[in-house]
């Protein structure tokens, strides 16, 4: 592993935070003069962010703990285009009444993460509508558009894939790398900004936005991205079959949060202490090492440090609590029937509701749904496509399936 001189930079290669940087020993030598004035960007899609960005608030915590300046982007006038990346359909086009009321709700996060004010080091928030909706579009195509090649543009990944899988990308959406680029040089001048920092799918709109800020005559630009995090099963970060874990409590209460990281797959334990809690190194070396049932330990220390950053140590350790309770103690699950289901693969709502003889056929099952008979978790579903996971066993146990009032069924993984 590459030893950097800053802080900053031997932090995020210590705990798995690099993918890809444009330049390691000019950004280290910025870092460790405490220079670096680093953005990421986010777009004002859904009223919260979900566990998807917490490696990127991450990323901008650890920037500001070793002295360094962040700089959160609100995307007001970004999200009015939709980023194509990663993408096989356009984006719903938002309301700017929408746009603005998910702005309000995803500003929330920040706040336990970073520190604002107008010192060096301390945290600032702008949001990209201030300077793109006061563009006038001709001067826009003489001034910025002249850099661009579109050659360049139909290479690009986010472009390329979707044409080649022949799904329409909207010209809109066509000018998104354009306004990501535009956004970094605009920060460059008004802020001295000099790092964008992303997911390793935004790489390519990044190092657009360094080449636009060299061809108008900005100071040096640098990228850094994170690799993108999928669970050691295959599946994918931050899914489950109550859907997305929002990081906004009236969207996912602190109890299933905690539930969320309690849940982590063995093999990504250790990963994700380094990741996504501000544990020592020396702390996570001694979790890592836990194996057995012991590693179960690990997952509640994770749960309560995760936990504890979003929603504050008291409401992690309600939380705790309550999983200890239900789980430990039997307070809410004692004497419930109990089946064995492998969900190694995931296993689809309908067939799990046969097999744990709540219902006698696919059927049945897929009316109670419809008729909202079923819950999963204590938490009603109507989706009748839902795959049931691992990462859904409740303290790692089991996932409690309900019909009706009266009816349940505990949900074990074979061990």
């Amino acid at each position: 592993m590459t030893h950097f001189k800053s802080e900053f930079l031997n932090t995020l290669a210590t705990r798995g935070f690099i993918h890809q940087c444009s330049d390691n020993d000019g950004l280290d030598a910025l870092a460790a003069a405490k220079k670096l004035v680093a953005y990421i960007g986010f777009d004002c899609t859904a009223r919260s962010l979900h566990v998807g960005s917490l490696v990127q608030i991450m990323l901008l915590h650890w920037l500001q703990a070793s002295g360094n300046k962040p700089i959160v982007l609100m995307g007001g006038g970004t999200t009015r285009v939709g980023d194509p990346s990663g993408r096989d359909e356009s984006r719903k086009i938002l309301s700017l009444a929408d746009i603005e009321d998910n702005k309000r709700g995803i500003q929330q996060v920040f706040d336990k993460f970073l520190k604002f004010g107008s010192n060096n080091s301390y945290a600032m928030m702008v949001d990209n509508a201030e300077w793109l909706t006061a563009l006038n579009y001709i001067d826009m195509l003489r001034d910025v558009g002249k850099h661009f090649s579109v050659n360049r543009m139909l290479a690009m990944d986010s472009v390329k894939l979707r044409l080649e899988r022949e799904h329409e990308l909207s010209f809109i959406e066509f000018n998104y790398m354009v306004l990501q680029a535009y956004d970094y040089s605009e920060l460059a001048r008004r802020y001295g900004c000099n790092l964008q920092m992303g997911g390793s799918d935004q790489w390519g709109n990044i190092v657009n936005g360094i080449d636009l800020g060299r061809r108008m005559g900005t100071h040096q630009l640098y990228a850094l991205t994170s690799p993108l995090i999928t669970l050691s099963s295959g599946a994918k970060m931050g899914k489950t079959a109550n859907g997305a874990v929002w990081l906004n409590p009236d969207m996912r209460s602190p109890y299933e949060y905690w539930q969320f990281w309690r849940n982590t797959e063995d093999a990504d334990v250790g990963r994700f202490l380094k990741l996504f809690t501000t544990l020592p190194m020396d702390e996570i070396a001694k979790l890592e090492a836990l194996g057995g049932a012991e590693i179960n330990e690990a997952k509640k220390v994770l749960a309560n440090a995760a936990s504890s950053l979003l929603h504050g140590a008291a409401a992690a350790d309600d939380a705790a609590e309550t999983a200890r309770k239900t789980f430990e103690e039997g307070t809410s699950a004692a004497g419930l029937p109990t089946v064995m289901i492998d969900l190694s693969h995931g296993v689809g709502i309908l067939a799990a509701l046969v097999q744990a003889g709540l219902a006698s056929s696919n059927g049945e099952a897929k009316r109670s749904i419809q008729g909202g008979a079923i819950k999963v978790n204590d938490v009603s579903i109507s989706d009748e496509k839902l795959m049931l996971q691992i990462s859904d066993l409740q303290a790692g146990e089991a996932i409690k399936l309900s019909m009706g009032k009266k009816k349940h069924v505990l949900v074990k993984h074979p061990a």
